[in-house]
């Protein structure tokens, strides 16, 4: 199952139990996926088509819960696609769809199918909890949401331009900013980032997949962190392997010119350990010398011994 469909599927489950809050959902659900068809003898009916199963029994559940309007899901072949399916939801009553348009306020006064788009104008979502309705419907009409272990993304399919105006301004109302895009003749409302996207799903009601996506979320920072533990650990690792093997050398270059003895006798004692340790740490060594002997004063000692070696390189260079 894609994400899209667990999200769906919450949703779905997610029936209001105030009547203002399922007529907004209502609402959106027929503006996003829905037409309104009227005969010559100026008979309506609604129809709802979906590609997924599960808004199509919403749909059904809310007009019966609220309206006690009693409908069928009928399921077609999408031509489109071979593989997918259509589920309609049909009013095929007059006055039960003149009721819907009528409450929804997607018919107006004059009985002309007329949506009111500006926010802050639109009784059916005056209150916060029907605005969140709202989108829970626009969602399971048309929205999607990328699986969160590849990418955040989030985004709704809008038929024209003002209806994702509409979108964005419901959610700029939650402090939420979302873009719009036109894509193939539809506006698309989305979101890219995680937190955003946590937001539209608190917003919608949806804590379930919320609490999944925080999760890989807090997962994927933890993996990130661990890896540029590591891969800094390993990036020291090779410079102190690089350092040692470097005094290595210049130890053996003293040791083939001049001979050890050449050095004092503290500088051999940790020359000769450091040969016979090339992995040890700094600490290492110093532990291993007699007495015991500091970090600093190791690094000391051995920077003493590289400056010896190039010294003598220097002097059996040609002038």
């Amino acid at each position: 199952m894609s994400f899209t469909s667990k999200v769906k599927t919450e949703l779905a489950d997610r029936i209001s139990n105030a009547k203002h809050c399922r007529v907004a959902e209502i609402a959106a659900l027929i503006s996003m996926c829905g037409n309104v068809l009227i005969d010559e003898d100026d008979n309506y009916k609604v129809c709802v088509q979906t590609d997924t199963e599960v808004t199509a029994k919403k749909f059904r559940e809310l007009l019966w819960k609220t309206f006690h309007i009693d409908t069928d899901v009928e399921e077609k072949d999408n031509q489109l696609s071979h593989s997918k399916k259509s589920y309609l939801v049909n009013i095929k009553n007059s006055e039960d769809a003149l009721l819907v348009l009528n409450e929804t306020r997607i018919m107006n006064k004059q009985n002309e199918i007329e949506e009111q788009m500006n926010v802050s104008k639109n009784e059916i979502i005056k209150k916060d909890c029907c605005k969140r309705a709202y989108l829970r419907g626009a969602f399971l009409a048309s929205g999607s949401i990328s699986d969160p272990e590849k990418s955040y993304h989030f985004e709704i399919k809008c038929t024209n331009e003002n209806k994702a105006n509409q979108i964005v301004d419901i959610l700029k109302t939650f402090d939420v900013d979302a873009k719009t895009i036109n894509r193939k003749n539809k506006f698309v409302v989305y979101l890219k980032d995680s937190e955003k996207v946590v937001d539209a799903l608190n917003i919608m009601e949806a804590p379930v997949a919320l609490l999944e996506v925080e999760t890989i979320k807090v997962d994927k920072e933890m993996n990130n962190m661990v890896n540029r533990q590591m891969n800094c650990d390993l990036a020291n690792t090779n410079k102190t392997v690089g350092a040692a093997q470097r005094v290595i050398e210049d130890i053996k270059y003293i040791d083939n010119e001049v001979g050890l003895s050449y050095l004092s006798e503290k500088m051999q004692q940790i020359a000769k350990i450091r040969v016979e340790n090339p992995e040890a740490s700094l600490q290492e060594i110093g532990d291993l010398m007699n007495p015991p002997l500091g970090k600093s004063g190791v690094n000391h000692r051995l920077r003493k011994i590289s400056e010896i070696a190039n010294k003598l390189r220097e002097e059996e260079s040609p002038k």
